[in-house]
């Protein structure tokens, strides 16, 4: 997705290296908080920032807000297997392909198999290998031998990110999914997502905050490093989303009365400024589904999100650009030196924050 004019000119004005930081090791979140919504919640809208808990969220919010979750659900996406010369393979699962037993995967192996080979997973099931796909060819087209679905299910392990270092187990998969998860096919957690429990979610409908939803399937690609100092040569990933007419009429409806858009997490953003890219005026947003590569950097002219909850993003990560894109270039940078002051856990198991636009006022923050 080329970015606009605007977009392009302020992008130009920074470089890989204006969103670096160092991050000491052990604020990296191995494990969840042990309740969803005791996590830490560094309420960003304010300066100086204030430090709270995640389960105080209805109380920063205001009655007749729309809040708009992302509904995908994380599917067991790592397989662990053998070609049929014996080598081993681990499989990460990116896409299953609607109405086929086909997917599309990252493949690691001594050497990779060629198309027509055999991999047996999990001593279980068969995969053909139909060819390379994808960006670049960089995935494998692979045919399963029954519903990938119900195989991943039985056989796969949750796909956790590369930072954290255990192997997956029963907590993880719990906790590695939204209390609200739909839809199967993400191969990561929309981790802003994660804090939500239901005493958090019966609250916010006490206070007369409505409810939303989108899927976008979160590809491994959120993980992907940006390598190009120059930010206009990054290629960016692409993923899967779609926006029913529902929530398109719940978010002009919302609009129309005055209230606010907020974004749970950055896929949530990802498919609503996606979805409002060719929308009429009218619509803001545009109902259907398709794949986005939107690629969100400072001087993003935003459509439609006003608030958006987020965990603590990866150094020169794309999601640091949009966050920055956001709220502000300047005050993320505050906001990230205040969180590794005080001891915020970062990542997909990490603490939360509350950032929005520049243009609301002091008095929408309240």
């Amino acid at each position: 997705m080329s970015p606009s004019p605007a977009q392009a000119t302020l992008a130009s004005a920074f470089t890989l290296a204006d969103f670096d930081f160092e991050l000491p090791e052990a604020l990296i979140a191995q494990h969840p908080a042990p309740e969803r919504s005791a996590s830490r919640l560094l309420d960003g809208r304010a300066r100086p920032p204030t430090d709270r808990v995640f389960r105080e969220l209805p109380d920063l919010l205001q009655p007749g807000d729309l809040l708009v979750f992302n509904n995908t659900r994380v599917i067991k996406a790592r397989l662990y297997g053998a070609k049929s010369s014996g080598g081993a393979v681990e499989a990460l699962i990116e896409r299953v392909l609607p109405g086929t037993n086909e997917v599309w995967a990252h493949m690691r192996a001594s050497k990779s198999p060629k198309p027509g080979a055999t991999v047996r997973f999990a001593d279980a099931f068969d995969a053909e290998v139909l060819g390379r796909c994808g960006p670049d060819n960089g995935l494998f087209h692979l045919r399963f031998d029954g519903s990938p679905f119900d195989l991943l299910e039985r056989h796969g392990h949750v796909p956790l990110p590369p930072y954290i270092t255990h192997a997956d187990g029963e907590d993880d998969v719990r906790r590695y999914q939204t209390v609200f998860a739909k839809e199967p096919g993400a191969v990561a957690a929309p981790t802003a997502a994660l804090h939500f429990d239901e005493g958090v979610l019966a609250a916010l409908k006490a206070r007369g905050i409505a409810t939303a939803e989108v899927t976008l399937h979160v590809g491994a690609g959120t993980f992907q490093p940006v390598r190009t100092e120059n930010l206009a040569e990054h290629k960016m990933h692409s993923e899967w989303f779609e926006v029913s007419q529902a929530t398109a009429d719940a978010i002009r409806a919302t609009r129309a009365a005055g209230g606010r858009i907020v974004s749970v997490g950055t896929t949530t953003l990802r498919a609503l400024e996606s979805a409002a890219l060719h929308a009429r005026r009218e619509d803001i947003v545009q109902a259907g589904s398709r794949d986005t590569d939107i690629f969100i950097t400072p001087g993003f002219d935003f459509k439609v999100v006003d608030v958006l909850i987020t965990n603590f993003h990866l150094p020169k990560s794309t999601l640091m650009m949009l966050v920055s894109a956001l709220a502000g270039y300047e005050h993320i940078r505050a906001l990230y030196a205040h969180a590794i002051e005080q001891r915020y856990r970062f990542f997909s198991y990490g603490d939360a924050m509350l950032i929005q636009r520049p243009h609301l006022s002091a008095r929408t923050a309240a």
